[in-house]
This record gives structure tokens, C-alpha cells and sequence, in this order.
């Protein structure tokens, strides 16, 4: 897909220039950092896997990851984040007004593109998936600090703020490729059971991976309060004093012992736990394209299931 990701590319350098300077500097440092690039990705591969082959395919893939990269200033912001990607997040480098400004000016900038593209469902789909996401991004306000949130809590916060845009990205494929409405559903379960796994990943990576290869602070989401699944099991099968050490940990933000909450983590098996989770999701997700046509984009996207657990970033 690299020739085609190319294409992708130069759309976003295209659609990125502002005659405001610091929106250039801003949007061009963020994007330029890399990332896995995997939304736009599911936009082309469903595109492709259903037979369209149309310019519009380069264009919403740049939409999809334009509304990603303004979630991301506006998440650290909101999380007071200082890396993404191995480097100072926008924030940090820029200050927190104009991270969020550039921020908005993507989240508009896609919508121009959008309406480029002349067709309702394509406009309906995305205007519900930010939608969506914002209030994601509202609910994890509202569970963070706080270690009493259940499972489902958790997960309709990955399924709001996360599995969203990776359901929409393949359910555009779907859409641009004229596929029947059963077929595009086929393809969004596939794209929010691939996102809910790819964040269930994220969560455990922050107490198993290490700063240097995450691109971001090992312990991040401690230090926000957020009460992720790998800390809901770990308290919910550890001791009354692992389990207070977790809760008190959670409440305050507290990274000081995050060693001990790590052992405590590793030591309950939530991190296997978590990791089985993400599994369940990878196999339904292969079992939605099971009757897609077959073809390299078809395997591509089963191989996509499995880099997503093996991933140490």
C-alpha cells in the first residue's frame, strides 16, 4: 500500500497549507510525525478490497486522519501530555491555545474536504463519528480519578473515543465503493472491533512497554487517573493491599510507586488478561470480512488483526 499511502500524503501536504503561519508550523509538525497512519489505511484497503478505485478514496483517507490528529491536540491538551511519538507533543512546543486552535481549524478543513467530495452518506457517516468521539472524549473526563468505573464503563469509552474513527474508516471504503448495507455494516464491525483491540493494546503497553520504543511517558495514563482495564483487573483480583494501592494510585495520580503497581499489574495476570481481550477483538474482527471477495486487500486487512497485538508502540 506505500505507493498508495503516498498519494494520501500528498493530498494532506495539499490540504494542509494556511495562509495563517503558525497553522502550517503546528499542523505540519504533528502530521509529519508519523504515526501508524492505520485510519487512512482502512479507508483504502475496503476501497480497494470492493472494487473502487476513484480518486475520492486519497481524499477521505486524508479526511479520516485529519479528524484523528485534531483529537490528538485536543487530548494533550486535555491529558497535559508532553510526548507523542518520540517527541514534544504540539502543546508543549506550541502552548495549550494554540494547539487547540490548529486543532479546530483540522476538524474544519475536514469538513471542506468532505463536502468535496458530493455525497450525503459520506457526510453523515463522518458528522456521527465526530459526534461520537467527542463525547468519548467527554465520558473519559468524567471516569477519570475515579477506580470504581465497571468494564463496560471502560469499554464504551474505547468504543466512543477510539473504535469510532477506525468503524468510520472502513465503513467510507464501504460506502464509496457502492457496497450494500449489509456489506458496509460487515465492514464497520470490523473497523470498531480492530479499534476497540488496537486500544486495549495501547492500555496494557503503558505498564509493559518501555518510553523509549512507546514514543510516550510509561505511566501516562496512571499519572492522568484513567482507570484502564489492565488496572480494573488487577484490582479486582489482587489483595486488599494491592487493590488499595491501585485505588489510591488511581484517585490521586500517583506515579510515585508505579514500579510496585506495575509488579502488582504483572503479578494478577491483567496484563494477559488485557491482552485476551484484545485477542476476542482481533478474531471478530476477522470473522466480519470473512465474506468479502477474496484478495490481497482482504489478507492485508487479517494481517492488519495481527500487527495490532504484536505492536510494542
Amino acid at each position: 500500500m506505500a505507493p498508495e499511502m503516498a498519494q494520501v500524503d500528498a493530498v494532506i501536504a495539499r490540504r494542509l497549507s494556511s495562509d495563517v503561519a503558525l497553522i502550517n508550523q503546528i499542523s505540519h509538525y504533528i502530521v509529519s510525525a508519523g504515526g501508524k497512519r492505520i485510519r487512512p489505511l482502512l479507508v483504502l484497503l475496503f476501497s480497494n478490497a470492493l472494487g473502487f478505485r476513484g480518486p475520492e478514496r486519497h481524499e477521505l483517507a486524508a479526511v479520516v486522519e485529519f479528524i484523528h490528529t485534531a483529537t490528538l491536540l485536543h487530548d494533550d491538551v486535555v491529558d497535559e501530555s508532553e510526548l507523542r511519538r518520540g517527541r514534544p507533543t504540539a502543546n508543549a512546543r506550541f502552548g495549550n491555545a494554540a494547539s487547540v486552535l490548529v486543532g479546530d481549524f483540522l476538524y474544519s478543513r475536514a469538513f471542506q474536504m468532505m463536502v468535496s467530495v458530493n455525497r450525503m452518506r459520506v457526510l453523515e457517516v463522518l458528522a456521527d463519528a465526530t459526534n461520537v468521539i467527542a463525547e468519548g472524549e467527554v465520558l473519559q473526563l468524567m471516569n477519570m480519578h475515579d477506580p470504581d468505573i465497571s468494564v463496560e464503563d471502560y469499554l464504551r469509552v474505547i468504543r466512543f473515543k477510539t473504535a469510532k474513527l477506525f468503524e468510520a474508516s472502513a465503513r467510507l471504503g464501504a460506502v464509496i465503493a457502492g457496497a450494500d448495507r449489509s456489506t458496509e455494516e460487515a465492514c464497520a464491525d470490523y473497523g470498531r472491533a480492530l479499534g476497540t483491540a488496537f486500544q486495549l493494546v495501547d492500555d496494557l503497553l503503558d505498564y509493559e512497554g518501555q518510553t523509549e520504543e512507546l514514543g510516550k511517558n510509561v505511566g501516562d495514563d496512571l499519572r492522568e487517573g484513567k482507570p484502564t482495564l489492565p488496572l480494573l483487573v488487577a484490582m479486582e483480583r489482587g489483595t486488599p493491599e494491592q487493590r488499595a494501592l491501585v485505588r489510591h494510585a488511581i484517585e490521586h495520580g500517583e506515579i510515585e510507586r508505579l514500579d510496585e503497581i506495575v509488579q502488582v499489574v504483572r503479578s494478577t495476570g491483567a496484563l494477559q488478561a488485557t491482552r485476551d481481550a484484545a485477542q476476542a477483538e482481533v478474531e471478530r474482527a476477522e470473522r466480519c470480512i470473512a465474506g468479502l471477495p477474496e484478495s490481497e486487500y482482504r489478507s492485508a486487512l487479517i494481517y492488519l488483526c495481527a500487527l495490532s497485538l504484536q505492536r510494542s508502540h
